[in-house]
């Protein structure tokens, strides 16, 4: 089998820069739509893209819909499918605007690559990820030990998902300098955190009432006022490794550096839920929870978009389509009240 094509490989290469300089896309976005390309023209044994016909697309989906994952043993989920499909038709419609393409690729051929509407369905029912309630994450909180210093770093971390919502991504490269507590808001600088499409963001501490505000106020005055640190050290540093009196690792306090990655940050605010056997909630489904309380406590539109800006989206329909779905407890509540014809529920 052929295991390189030159050709196809300097198409995708410009196609990278496409992304990259014109869509503005992030480098593990371009990663992403790179690999589902070369996904492709494995199972199209390298055919050089000149040679692209529809049936080839039909195969490929064929052959998604029979793929087992080695991850988990079972077929792909309908999100990998939908989204690698998804990248592919974006693909070959660029494709088919480029010279020495036009020719031979028409632009309705892109849409071979398009999922069943049954497939978008489940992919989209499969994105609705369940996320904690308000009351969890205060539960959790107050259980959550804060005697050493990582336990206080630890609490402080899952007090500011609740607080903020911030992605995992652009907490790694916060610093000191970042935290506003007289003002209650948090400066997101693309400089230094990794923000969605790279956009710098104020963003102002979320009436999450409890315990949270308090939580993480205390830990940065605990860096600021005794470990007397600097506006430029880590707002979360990551834990540094020693070794025991057994010659074995062990954590020692804090290393006066950032994470390279979030996975440290996940793995912290799931245990915290598995800890009180709860279900292993993420960061990011923190979001999900401010958006619900959004539609909550919001009166008003301006008060509504104000709260949209607050959780990174420029337009309040993304709030509502990507994290506002009524929960289901929350949506018995409210038809119950509309048949009983009550204003307040």
């Amino acid at each position: 089998m052929v295991k390189h094509n030159e050709k196809n490989a300097r198409i995708k290469r410009r196609y990278a820069q496409y992304l990259t300089e014109a869509r503005r896309q992030a480098e593990t976005s371009v990663d992403k739509a790179l690999a589902a390309i070369d996904r492709f023209e494995e199972a199209n044994r390298r055919r050089d893209f000149l040679a692209f016909h529809v049936e080839q697309a039909i195969a490929f989906k064929a052959q998604l819909a029979e793929e087992i994952s080695p991850a988990t043993g079972k077929p792909l989920a309908k999100g990998t499918v939908t989204a690698t499909l998804k990248t592919l038709r974006a693909f070959f419609l660029w494709l088919a605007d480029q010279p020495g393409y036009r020719s031979k690729i028409r632009y309705t051929d892109a849409d071979y690559f398009n999922a069943s509407n049954r497939d978008q369905r489940l992919a989209r029912d499969a994105e609705q990820r369940p996320s904690p309630s308000l009351e969890q994450i205060h539960y959790v909180l107050e259980r959550m030990p804060a005697g050493a210093d990582i336990e206080k770093r630890d609490r402080a971390i899952f007090a500011f998902f609740a607080l903020t919502g911030i992605r995992d991504g652009a907490a790694l490269g916060l610093k000191l300098r970042h935290v506003d507590l007289a003002d209650c808001s948090i400066r997101q600088d693309a400089r230094y955190s990794a923000t969605k499409f790279s956009k710098s963001m104020t963003t102002w501490f979320f009436p999450v009432e409890g315990k949270a505000e308090a939580v993480f106020t205390d830990y940065v005055r605990f860096l600021r006022e005794e470990k007397f640190w600097s506006p430029d050290d880590p707002l979360f540093p990551r834990t540094k490794i020693g070794t025991d009196p057994e010659g074995g690792f062990t954590a020692v306090g804090f290393d006066r550096a950032h994470w390279s990655s979030a996975a440290a940050i996940r793995k912290i605010v799931k245990s915290a839920f598995e800890a009180q056997g709860m279900p292993s909630y993420g960061p990011h489904s923190f979001r999900k929870t401010l958006a619900r309380l959004g539609q909550v406590v919001c009166t008003t539109p301006e008060e509504m978009k104000a709260w949209s800006q607050n959780l990174g989206h420029e337009d309040v329909m993304t709030t509502f389509r990507s994290y506002g779905q009524v929960h289901g407890d929350r949506q018995r509540q409210v038809l119950a009240g509309l048949r009983a014809g009550k204003a307040d529920y």
